[in-house]
């Protein structure tokens, strides 16, 4: 009892003296906890730091691998390349070498033979002097026909003025002026006005105009019921004073034509009429005039009635074929064509004159 008792009074004073103990220790400790996150941070610090070295040190010798292995791809399909560029120029240069010995071949035998172009020529010539030939021939025949054609002109001519200066023939009693007495003989004129016939000129014939003009038609009716807007007033009449119309107009509006009613001017069958004229231009439309029923028997017993074009015994002609295709199973007889005119003599020769001699085989 005596020792809590004695605990009891020191109650206070152990308390104080704990707090006061505590406060004295608090800095101490706040320094060392400081000291000791200062130096785990440092430790800490240097870990991580080694730890990214570390994988700095194996990314870096990743990338080398890998970039290593991309450049030998890399090398290996440039050289690949290189390979097939140097093998395409090799088999060009060959194909070169092979087109010019062909090419040189090719013309030697063919292109520049001199015996050969010699013959051909040869042939040439003498088939241009062929058709040079026949040419002058044919301008020598048009040349006669133009001056055989010029000659029958100016005979026209001549006869036509021989018929119009008849009249200068000489008779029994007067000489003409073409056979003079101090020429020994007649000049030719004369020769040519004694074979020609005279020249008569017909009068033209005058159609009488029939007179159905309006004016004359109006001028045997009543001037009441058909009044003439050109007759003039009398010009002894003097012009009534004030604000007046021109007589001219007073009497046109006065006699004026009459105007037919609206019952007049059109029919009472105009309905029925529109409807026939409808009609008839629905029944220009229609290909065929029998009506269509789709869902009745009644064309079923009708005999099928083929179209133009596939009735002919021809037959339709399809869009494959060409314009001037041959089907020699359609042709109606075995003959030719037989032309009516006779073909021109130049024309008829073409193909025939020239050798074959130039062709290349």
């Amino acid at each position: 009892m005596a020792t809590l008792a004695r605990l009891q009074a020191r109650s206070s004073t152990v308390g104080n003296q704990y707090y006061f103990r505590n406060s004295v220790v608090d800095p101490f400790r706040k320094k060392e906890n400081d000291a000791a996150v200062k130096i785990q941070s440092w430790f800490r610090g240097c870990q991580v730091r080694a730890y990214i070295r570390h994988l700095n040190r194996i990314v870096t010798i990743i990338q080398k691998w890998w970039r290593s292995f991309l450049g030998r791809k890399q090398y290996q399909l440039t050289v690949q390349v290189a390979y097939y560029t140097m093998m395409m120029n090799l088999y060009n240069a060959m194909a070169v070498r092979i087109q010019r010995r062909w090419r040189g071949y090719r013309v030697r035998k063919y292109l520049f033979n001199y015996y050969y172009l010699k013959e051909y020529l040869k042939v040439v010539s003498e088939t241009n002097d062929a058709i040079r030939k026949a040419l002058e021939e044919f301008a020598e025949m048009k040349e006669r026909e133009e001056k055989k054609a010029n000659l029958e002109r100016e005979e026209k001519k001549r006869d036509y003025q021989a018929r119009k200066m008849h009249y200068l023939l000489s008779t029994k009693q007067i000489p003409g002026i073409y056979n003079s007495p101090f020429r020994k003989e007649p000049d030719p004129w004369e020769l040519q006005l004694q074979k020609a016939k005279p020249l008569t000129h017909r009068r033209p014939k005058v159609k009488q105009k029939d007179s159905t003009s309006l004016t004359d038609w109006l001028a045997c009716t009543s001037t009441r019921s058909f009044p003439r807007s050109e007759i003039l007033p009398p010009i002894n009449r003097k012009q009534c004073q004030g604000p007046f119309r021109d007589i001219t107009e007073v009497l046109e509006q006065r006699y004026r034509p009459l105007e037919p009613t609206l019952r007049v001017a059109e029919p009472i069958d105009e309905l029925k009429l529109a409807r026939e004229e409808l009609r008839r231009e629905e029944w220009l439309q229609n290909v065929n005039d029998n009506m269509f029923l789709p869902f009745s028997s009644y064309h079923k017993n009708e005999k099928y009635i083929p179209s133009m074009h596939l009735s002919s015994k021809y037959g339709p002609v399809s869009c494959k074929e060409q314009f001037r295709s041959e089907n020699p199973k359609k042709w109606i007889c075995d003959k030719d064509f037989q032309t009516v005119l006779p073909s021109f003599e130049l024309f008829s020769k073409y193909g025939k004159l020239y050798s074959k001699a130039g062709q290349i085989v």
